[in-house]
């Protein structure tokens, strides 16, 4: 059983795992309400464990802590149920309860951290769970004592990104694509629509836009065409790695899978990291692609025009720039294959 929920940072890597182990083992996945609308429902069953929410207002605390209970109770149906042997948990408040009943079950507990810092649910969990599934041994706020449960893959990445086939034809425009993600997306909303304002005269872009608020597309879209911005503006789209084609540099949240995704592809980024993340774990996977020389950084409160104009126009004019991230972005990848990871996955369980 592999748990998830929350946003698309923990529901795709979970889907993703699910393919993954799908053709060797009998695999369920469960989710929580906010989780269903990243699964594709004809494709993958599910099934919705919702954990209750933790509030401020402690006149609530006996409410949340009985729903709690419930859920747990809930989870250890499920799990009893499905005769699972083994939970994959994504991380995250909403695989808690899946977690303690696996406890109680005696079932192989399996924690999954895309992150370059710990979780503070899988911190929690961790000294319960047979191994976790970790990207890097440099794992931030990851205690000494359990190191020797960390199983190193390659980062998770969906199958579809594998497939892709960039082209390498000439391109008259420079394109950009920005990807504002699920959480603080309105400040891309607004600011880099300013950006491009100020952008556009210095050369030829073309701007492939992610538009967090449904409503602003028209309104965003009607001034771009004012200044004859050649752009295409899209919502949340589940097949978004269809419009990484022909993409020349990014502008980004760094959820773990997102920048992974890039860097596979040798899309030079900016990121921008969620400034009210858990932990700033953001940030700390956004500096952990920089200090590799697979991206640019800035936090959101450091967010100048000019600086960003003035490095998209140094991209543009200097090929050898772009040259420098791609072949850093490669060496960095180069061991990430679909058959390599799913190796190591199934090994994974077959050895447990």
């Amino acid at each position: 059983m592999i748990s998830t929920g929350g946003s698309g940072g923990h529901v795709i890597p979970a889907i993703t795992i699910y393919d993954h182990l799908n053709k060797n083992f009998e695999v369920t996945l469960v989710t929580d309400n906010r989780g269903t609308k990243f699964i594709l429902k004809k494709k993958y069953p599910f099934n919705i464990i919702d954990t209750p929410k933790i509030t401020k207002n402690v006149l609530k605390y006996p409410i949340v802590f009985l729903n709690f209970i419930i859920v747990i109770f809930k989870s250890y149906s499920l799990l009893k149920k499905n005769k699972t042997r083994y939970l994959i948990s994504t991380g995250g408040y909403m695989s808690s309860p899946l977690c303690i009943a696996a406890l109680i079950l005696k079932i192989d507990i399996f924690l999954f951290e895309p992150n370059y810092i710990l979780g503070r649910s899988n911190r929690f969990f961790l000294k319960f769970a047979k191994k976790i599934i970790c990207y890097s041994y440099n794992i931030k706020k990851f205690p000494k004592k359990h190191m020797e449960k960390i199983f190193l893959t390659e980062p998770i990445i969906r199958k579809e990104i594998y497939n892709i086939n960039l082209s390498d034809k000439k391109k008259d425009k420079f394109n950009i694509l920005v990807i504002g993600g699920s959480q603080g997306a309105n400040f891309f909303d607004k600011e880099i629509k300013k950006l491009f304002f100020d952008l556009f005269g210095k050369g030829k872009i073309n701007l492939l836009q992610q538009i967090f608020d449904k409503k602003k597309i028209n309104e965003i879209s009607n001034e771009y065409k004012k200044i004859k911005v050649s752009h295409n503006l899209f919502t949340y789209d589940d097949e978004i790695y269809k419009k990484f084609d022909n993409i020349d540099f990014a502008i980004t949240r760094s959820g773990a899978s997102t920048v992974a995704e890039l860097a596979y592809l040798n899309i030079p980024f900016l990121a921008i990291p969620f400034p009210y993340a858990k932990d700033d774990h953001q940030y700390i996977n956004a500096n952990y692609f920089y200090e590799k020389g697979l991206c640019y950084l800035v936090r959101q409160e450091d967010f100048e025009n000019k600086k960003i104009i003035s490095l998209i126009d140094n991209l543009i004019i200097n090929k050898n720039e772009v040259f420098k991230i791609k072949e850093n972005m490669k060496k960095f990848s180069y061991q990430n294959t679909w058959n390599n990871v799913n190796e190591k996955l199934i090994d994974l369980i077959n050895e447990n």
